[in-house]
C-alpha cells in the first residue's frame, strides 16, 4: 500500500504551470541535487530542476529513456505506459496512466523527441529528450484526470571517469481536484524516485547485455 507522503510529493511535483521570473529554491543538495521555483499559471504551481550523476552508460540511459512500454516496469507509479504513432520527423506519442491512492488517477498524452548529440565527426557526446502535451491524439477515458499541460526534457552528458551527468527539468499541472494537505509537501522525493527508476533499469539492461556475450 502507498503512503499518503508519497503521494503528497508526487502531487506536488505535479504541480507546475507558467514561470516567474524568481530565484532558485534549493530543494536538495545530496546525490541528486534539487531545486525548484514558483509558476504563475496554477496555483501552487513549480518547476523543478534535478541534476547529478549516475553510474551508468549513455547508451543504456538512452534505451532505457526510449522505450516507453517498459516505463511500466520501473517509472513509480505508472501502470500503464504505450507507443501511439510515430511521426514523420522521428517524434513518438506516447500515452501514459498513473496510479495514486485517495485521488484519481491521471493519465497524458505526450509527444516525444529523442535527440542525439552529435560532434563534428559524428559520434554521439550527449542524449537530450524532450517533451510536449499531444491530448489531440487520444480522447480522454472515463474516470481518469487528464494532465493538459506536461513539458520537460532530460539531457544526459558522459563523464570521463565514468557514469553520466544528467539535468531533468519538468513543468506539468496536477490536473482536477486536489486536497490542499496533499499539495503542501515538497516534490524531493517524488523526483528521486523517478531518476532512480532510470537509473535502475539503465543498470538492468548493462547486465542483461553482459550476460548474452
Amino acid at each position: 500500500m502507498r503512503s499518503v507522503t508519497g503521494v503528497a510529493v508526487l502531487v506536488c511535483t505535479l504541480a507546475a504551470g507558467r514561470a516567474v521570473a524568481e530565484d532558485w529554491e534549493q530543494v536538495s543538495t545530496g546525490d541528486i541535487a534539487i531545486k525548484a521555483r514558483p509558476y504563475t499559471a496554477v496555483t501552487g504551481g513549480r518547476e523543478v530542476w534535478a541534476e547529478g550523476v549516475l553510474p551508468v552508460t549513455l547508451q543504456d540511459v538512452q534505451t532505457a529513456l526510449t522505450e516507453h512500454d517498459n516505463f511500466r516496469l520501473f517509472m513509480p507509479y505508472v501502470t500503464e505506459s504505450r507507443l501511439l504513432a510515430r511521426g514523420a520527423d522521428g517524434a513518438r506519442v506516447t500515452y501514459t496512466r498513473l496510479d495514486f491512492p485517495l485521488i484519481s488517477d491521471r493519465d497524458y498524452v505526450l509527444r516525444v523527441l529523442d535527440l542525439p548529440v552529435l560532434d563534428a565527426e559524428g559520434k554521439q557526446v550527449a542524449f537530450h529528450q524532450k517533451w510536449t502535451p499531444d491530448n489531440s491524439t487520444l480522447p480522454e477515458r472515463a474516470g481518469v484526470v487528464r494532465l493538459r499541460h506536461n513539458q520537460g526534457s532530460w539531457y544526459f552528458t558522459p563523464r570521463a571517469e565514468g557514469g553520466v551527468h544528467f539535468v531533468y527539468r519538468f513543468i506539468v499541472e496536477p490536473g482536477g481536484s486536489i486536497p490542499g494537505f496533499l499539495a503542501g509537501v515538497g516534490q524531493k522525493d517524488a523526483v528521486e524516485a523517478t531518476v532512480r527508476g532510470v537509473e535502475k533499469r539503465a543498470l538492468k539492461l548493462a547486465a542483461d547485455r553482459a550476460q548474452a556475450k
